[in-house]
């Protein structure tokens, strides 16, 4: 059997099913970082992501060091983006950053020196220090960084905690990834911060592979269904944009684009009434109530514009192209 057969996370089930690990690891493969014990009030945060030439990004002619393409600084930027993320949707604050990279010998050293400025300047932002990692040779530029963070046991938050009747929020408008606004993204840590110690999701988790996607996530976590519905998924001007040129409703590219980096969280029925009040003041950014979670085994479903309700296709990105 080939890896496309069963997908990206097919495969990634398949490892953590042969993983056994000790008493020391809260959570393992499955969330967006592992979970370690670590202090009496604190949990250790371990998340990696890599970024692939050709798959996560395009140099064009780059290497020559003249045309268009993305810059370095851009790209380094974003490697560091996507870890702060993941440690952000566990409720946690990032701390130390290992960086590791395949270089093409003949990309000019001003592009590979700004791929280190880029990651740099959002370090320092988030107070992480770069603590060592890797470079090796490489036909094609690879960067890859595993970021450690720390997270309060007490607000420590994870895929797994939805419950029946929940409702479903989103950070701001979703889409439109593919004019380049994951490059520039603000991880929400800030945001996240504050929903674990105002309120405290019974889930939650950062949007990179689609909100159809990493919803499904959280119902497969929690064993739930979920029902959202279409007229209050919060659309980007992006994403518009690349319906047109896509000639697809513009819900469908806030549904399924992927890497919108934000976060999409549950609140209990005890929550609902005080959060729906106040939450846009306590994360202070934009925020919207999409849907509810239901009951086992009943899927992912959205409520369409003509109150019709139906499967959702999940379409969100997948690696090896099963989703």
């Amino acid at each position: 059997m080939k890896i496309e057969k069963i997908g990206e996370f097919g495969l990634i089930n398949k490892i953590a099913s042969k993983t056994r690990n000790s008493r020391d690891v809260v959570v393992g493969i499955g969330d967006d970082a592992a979970v370690l014990k670590y202090t009496r009030e604190k949990y250790l945060l371990l998340a990696a992501d890599m970024l692939v030439e050709d798959v996560h990004f395009k140099l064009k002619s780059k290497r020559a060091g003249t045309g268009a393409g993305l810059t370095g600084f851009q790209i380094g930027r974003k490697a560091l983006a996507v870890n702060i993320s993941d440690i952000a949707a566990m409720g946690g604050l990032p701390k130390y950053a290992l960086i590791s990279a395949g270089l093409p010998p003949g990309l000019p050293l001003k592009f590979a020196e700004d791929i280190y400025r880029g990651i740099n300047s959002l370090a320092r932002k988030y107070n992480i220090d770069i603590v060592g990692g890797d470079t090796v040779k490489s036909e094609k530029l690879i960067i890859n960084v595993a970021l450690s963070g720390v997270v309060e046991k007490k607000y420590l938050v994870t895929r797994k905690g939805a419950k029946c009747g929940d409702l479903i929020f989103v950070t701001g408008p979703l889409g439109g990834s593919i004019y380049a606004k994951h490059f520039k993204f603000e991880p929400r840590v800030k945001a996240a911060r504050a929903l674990v110690k105002k309120i405290k999701p019974t889930s939650m988790i950062d949007i990179s592979d689609g909100l159809s996607s990493d919803l499904t996530r959280i119902i497969e976590a929690g064993n739930i269904g979920a029902l959202i519905y279409e007229e209050q998924i919060p659309v980007s001007g992006a994403a518009r944009k690349s319906a047109r040129s896509k000639k697809i409703r513009p819900v469908e590219s806030a549904l399924h684009d992927g890497e919108d980096f934000e976060l999409l969280f549950t609140l209990s029925k005890k929550q609902i009434d005080p959060a729906c009040l106040r939450l846009k003041d306590i994360i202070d950014l934009p925020v919207t109530c999409i849907g509810r979670i239901t009951k086992a085994g009943s899927g992912l479903k959205i409520l369409r514009a003509n109150n019709q309700i139906e499967l959702l296709s999940v379409k969100g990105h997948d690696h090896f192209g099963k989703r």
